[in-house]
C-alpha cells in the first residue's frame, strides 16, 4: 500500500478502531475530544469529505499519517508501517473479564491489568527480536488493555508519570501519558545512557549479558529512554546533571538530528555511541545480526577488560 492509498484510509474509521468516537456530528465533519490530552470540550475536527483533521487546542492537523505520528509519537515510516498492518492482537482468552472503566466513553486505550510478563506470544515476539527474556521480565510488564469493546495484550514498558509504551508483533502505541523513562542506579552516577526506545535499551543489556554473563548489566550508568524523539526536551533538564552522556540513537537522519540538538544543548559532555553499531539501523538491528558474537573472544582467549561503548 503506497502513501496515497494509506492517506485514503478514513480517519473516522481509524479513530473508531482506537476507541475514539465523535462527541458531535455535523454535516460533513465530526468533533472529537482530543486523543492527545484530557479534553472536556471537543476540540479535534475531522473533515470526513477531505479526510483531514485539525486540533484547535494545539493548532495542528493533517492526514491520517500525521495523526498516527502525533498520537503515538512515532516517525513517518513507523506510522506508515503501523497503518499497513493489523493494529492490534485480540486477547481471546480474556473475553470473560469485566472491563468497566470508561465504559461508553470510548476515549482511547484503557488499562485493564498489569501483571508479570509471561504470555507465550509476547515471549515469542521478544525471541524474534533476540531480547533475553529474563532481562525483559525485569524491566517490562504484561499489559492487558481495552480499546472500545475489545481487549488486547502487549509488552508494557513504564514511563516516569505512570504511562506505558506498548509493543506486540503488530502494534506500537502507548497508554497515556506518553513520557520519558529515567532509570537511576544506586549511589548516584555521573554518566547516563540515552536510548530512543526501550527495545534499544533491552538490546544493550542483552548484548552485555551475551558477551559476559557475569558482567553487571545495569548498575554502572543511569539510563534515559526517550520513548519518542519528540520527548527530547523533557530529558534535557535531567541530562544537564550528568558529566558524561552517551547517545545510543538510531543511525538515521532523525537520530542524527536529535543528537545534534543534544550536542547543542549540552555541549562536549554528549558522546555519539551510534558508531558502535555503524551499518545497522539501531541497537536491536545490530543485536539481531549477531555481529557482536562473531567478534567476541573464544573461551581459550584471556579475559580482557571490556571495551568502552557496548561493553561499558
Amino acid at each position: 500500500m503506497n502513501t496515497d492509498n494509506i492517506k485514503n484510509i478514513q480517519i473516522r474509521d481509524y479513530l473508531k478502531s482506537r476507541g475514539f468516537y465523535p462527541a458531535k456530528e455535523y454535516s460533513g465533519y465530526g468533533m472529537y475530544r482530543s486523543p492527545f490530552r484530557d479534553d472536556s470540550t471537543p476540540s479535534l475536527k475531522v473533515d470526513h469529505t477531505r479526510n483531514l483533521w485539525y486540533d484547535f487546542g494545539s493548532d495542528e492537523g493533517g492526514s491520517i499519517i500525521d495523526l498516527v505520528m502525533k498520537m503515538d509519537g512515532c516517525t513517518f515510516n513507523e506510522a506508515m508501517e503501523h497503518l499497513r498492518e493489523q493494529p492490534l492482537i485480540p486477547v481471546q482468552e480474556q473475553r470473560s473479564f469485566s472491563f468497566h472503566r470508561n465504559r461508553g466513553m470510548n476515549r482511547g486505550i484503557t488499562l485493564v491489568e498489569d501483571k508479570p510478563l509471561e504470555h507465550p506470544r509476547l515471549l515469542k515476539y521478544l525471541q524474534s527480536r533476540k531480547i533475553d527474556p529474563d532481562i525483559a521480565r525485569v524491566h517490562c510488564r504484561e499489559i492487558h488493555y481495552k480499546v472500545g469493546d475489545n481487549t488486547y495484550y502487549a509488552i508494557g514498558f513504564a514511563n516516569n508519570p505512570g504511562g506505558y509504551e506498548l509493543r506486540n508483533p503488530s502494534f506500537k502505541g502507548c497508554i497515556a501519558p506518553k513520557d520519558i523513562t529515567l532509570i537511576r542506579q544506586e549511589g548516584g552516577k555521573e554518566s547516563c545512557f540515552v536510548f530512543e526506545g526501550f527495545m534499544d535499551y533491552l538490546s544493550l543489556l542483552t548484548i552485555r549479558k551475551q558477551l559476559n554473563p557475569e558482567y553487571p548489566n545495569s548498575n554502572r550508568h543511569d539510563n534515559i529512554i526517550l520513548n519518542s524523539t519528540a520527548n527530547l526536551q523533557k530529558a534535557i533538564p535531567l541530562l544537564a546533571d550528568y558529566e558524561q552522556i552517551y547517545s545510543f540513537l538510531d543511525n538515521d537522519k532523525e537520530g542524527m538530528t536529535v543528537f545534534s540538538v543534544m550536542e547543542k544543548e549540552l555541549g562536549y559532555r554528549v558522546r555519539n555511541s551510534s558508531h558502535l553499531y555503524s551499518g545497522y539501523k539501531d541497537l536491536n538491528d545490530y543485536l539481531c545480526a549477531g555481529v557482536h558474537l562473531k567478534h567476541s573472544r573464544s573461551p581459550k582467549q584471556p579475559v580482557q577488560k571490556p571495551k568502552k561503548g557496548l561493553g561499558i
